[in-house]
């Protein structure tokens, strides 16, 4: 079936579904409440418009679905599948780490107690989790030193002939000797383990005061003395958990930092009103995220200073979801700087799954947001340790550049120019400008090469840098302190020769080389540059010259679109003005529709119309009578 006939049969019901490529691979997992509402927003001109909706639907070729009966069900069931299946059009959590849990063996004959990260249906009790990481270790330290309930990889299903290390600096009852404890004892060890790791801390003491109170009736002065060390121990850490319960309830507060596709986010734990630790989460070149089924609740120019490339409300229902659902441990507050539609049926599914109430809010002013701001700031920080790891200051950097190329002065502006084309094809040319610290995207400038044919990177690079500063010159223009060019000595040698031809030959020109990431400076090529990987230098050009790529290759895809319109679909019978438009923003070009299977054209025109354009463009095939007996959708591509 067509896919968009697909989507008109679609029921109105809540449901998961699971957009497929042309090798049946998922490669995109949402959830609605209204599955046919949903899925057919995607269709919208203005849905498509969305870089990242437009690629996934020139991809999708099939849609599969799965109804559920409440929106609860349909978050629980995406959060399964993404997890599962990994859709590359979907955010993901790609952070795998996970704080600690204290675990008993219960299922032992003589129970052991671990830190472990994996919570597994094996009949143990878990206690935690441990915010931070380390705190779980000093719990199960004490335990040891405390209640001699070892954690060792020792058989206790049998008996060994001596005890190990452990036995000896009185961190074990010894249950691997017979003789050295009873199971009565240690059963009664193992129950106040369990009473200190619940925090019941009360009952706990109750029964420590009894047992050393016999003990001590009984002479066993060296039991009772060891019950008085427990009950002193838990003592002062009910006293410390007294004190830190007097404030707010547990937290969990997010921010964030974006800049260039690149993103960092910090997680703040806050327990019993402190904070007890910060996780940190990073992803680089994260593409747009689309959520048509989320709608902010707060205006975007509040969250425009943030925005740079990423829809913070889709990501974060995103990342919420990801984080928290199947979880053992939810905490009963969760703080986000953008909000969602779904969040109330998001809190009802963690409150049914945590058994207690879970509120999550985008708090806009007063002490919640100020912890949002706090996290936000965090983040910024370590975006800056991640991204910018020990940036000097831009000073510096540009007194070292003036310094390895010679400059007259501290360079204040970059032009860098780069060429873009496939096999010659729809030449363009970019030109991008750094200024005082930032990109310039004001003076960013387009050029189509128009005295050059076929493939000349040189002579291209020639026409330029000509027509660039001819008319700096005209215009009377200052020159920029240096002219950058994307490639190797024979670029940088076409674009020295149309600058001597325009009398400047004495404008500082360099080019840095692709893969080798070397700096050529005109005059000293013979001496080529070769920073350190980690230079702030090195980053400070690259990323000039790969902002001059981007730019390029997103003017020379503009170009071939604009060729696409005016393609030969036209002369294919039953292919009109609508049917070509629907192939082209389903494939993304002519060439794309020229590769494709009949079975991926069914997916978007009938299966005769599939068939002729198939035999269109193998024509060496189409001449072939035995073509015509072979039925739609199980032709191949060859």
């Amino acid at each position: 079936m067509d896919l968009y006939e697909k989507i008109r049969t679609l029921p109105t019901d809540p449901g998961v579904y699971l957009y497929k490529d042309a090798d049946g691979k998922v490669i995109y997992v949402g959830k609605a409440r209204n599955l046919r509402a949903r899925v057919r927003s995607y269709l919208l001109e203005a849905s498509q418009a969305n870089a990242k909706t437009g690629t996934l639907m020139r991809e999708a070729v099939d849609l599969d679905y799965i109804l559920v009966a409440n929106e609860q069900e349909a978050l629980a069931l995406e959060n399964n599948l993404i997890k599962q299946r990994k859709p590359r059009f979907n955010i993901l959590l790609r952070d795998d780490k996970t704080y600690p849990y204290v675990k008993l063996t219960m299922g032992d004959r003589y129970p052991k107690v671990f830190v472990t990260r994996r919570l597994r249906k094996d009949g143990g009790a878990y206690f935690g989790p441990y915010f931070p990481g380390s705190l779980a270790y000093r719990v199960v330290d004490l335990i040891h030193r405390c209640f001699l309930i070892p954690s060792c990889k020792v058989d206790l299903n049998r008996y060994h002939p001596r005890a190990c290390l452990q036995y000896y600096i009185h961190r074990c009852l010894g249950p691997c000797v017979e003789g050295m404890t009873t199971p009565p004892e240690y059963a009664a060890a193992v129950r106040d383990v369990q009473l200190f790791l619940e925090g019941r801390s009360d009952e706990l003491e109750r029964q420590l005061t009894v047992r050393m109170m016999e003990a001590a009736e009984q002479e066993h002065f060296e039991r009772a003395a060891r019950l008085r060390d427990q009950i002193a121990t838990i003592r002062q850490l009910h006293e410390k958990q007294r004190i830190a319960s007097a404030s707010d309830e547990d937290q969990d507060v997010f921010g964030y930092h974006v800049e260039e596709g690149l993103l960092a986010v910090n997680l703040f734990h806050i327990r019993n009103g402190k904070i007890v630790d910060r996780r940190e989460f990073f992803w680089e070149e994260l593409p747009q995220f689309e959520a048509a089924d989320e709608q902010p609740a707060e205006p975007a120019e509040s969250r425009e200073q943030q925005s740079d490339s990423l829809d913070a409300v889709g990501f974060f229902a995103a990342l919420v979801k990801q984080l928290y659902i199947d979880q053992r441990y939810v905490p009963r507050s969760i703080l986000l700087p953008v909000n969602f539609a779904d969040r109330e049926t998001l809190a009802s599914l963690l409150r049914e799954q945590s058994g207690h109430k879970v509120e999550i809010a985008a708090p806009q002013r007063g002490e919640k947001r100020s912890l949002i701001d706090l996290a936000c700031q965090n983040a910024k920080q370590s975006f800056v340790q991640r991204f910018r790891v020990l940036e000097p200051s831009r000073q510096a950097i540009q007194e070292t550049l003036a310094d390895l190329l010679m400059l007259p002065e501290l360079p204040r502006r970059i032009e860098c120019f780069d060429i873009s084309h496939i096999q010659g094809a729809e030449t363009v040319a970019s030109m991008v400008v750094w200024e005082d610290g930032a990109m310039k995207k004001a003076d960013f400038r387009k050029f189509q090469i128009r005295t050059v044919s076929g493939v000349d990177d040189f002579a291209s690079i020639h026409e330029v840098v000509t027509r660039r500063y001819s008319r700096l010159q005209a215009e009377s223009s200052p020159m920029p302190s240096l002219v950058l060019i994307d490639g190797g000595l024979g670029q940088l040698h076409a674009a020295a020769e149309a600058l001597q031809t325009l009398g400047l030959a004495t404008q500082p020109l360099a080019s840095i080389a692709k893969r080798e990431e070397v700096l050529y400076l005109y005059g000293q090529e013979d001496e080529p540059i070769v920073l350190d990987r980690r230079s702030p230098v090195l980053h400070l050009i690259q990323r000039i010259r790969d902002e001059s790529h981007r730019f390029a290759i997103g003017y020379h895809r503009k170009r071939r679109e604009m060729r696409d319109r005016d393609s030969e679909l036209l002369t294919i019978p039953g292919v009109g003005a609508r049917t070509r438009q629907r192939l082209l923003t389903h494939f993304g070009s002519l060439k794309e529709v020229r590769e494709a299977t009949v079975e991926s054209l069914q997916a978007v025109v009938p299966a005769p119309t599939a068939l002729a354009i198939y035999q269109h463009f193998h024509s060496g095939i189409a001449s072939d009578s035995r073509l015509v007996a072979i039925q739609p959708g199980s032709l191949s591509s060859p």
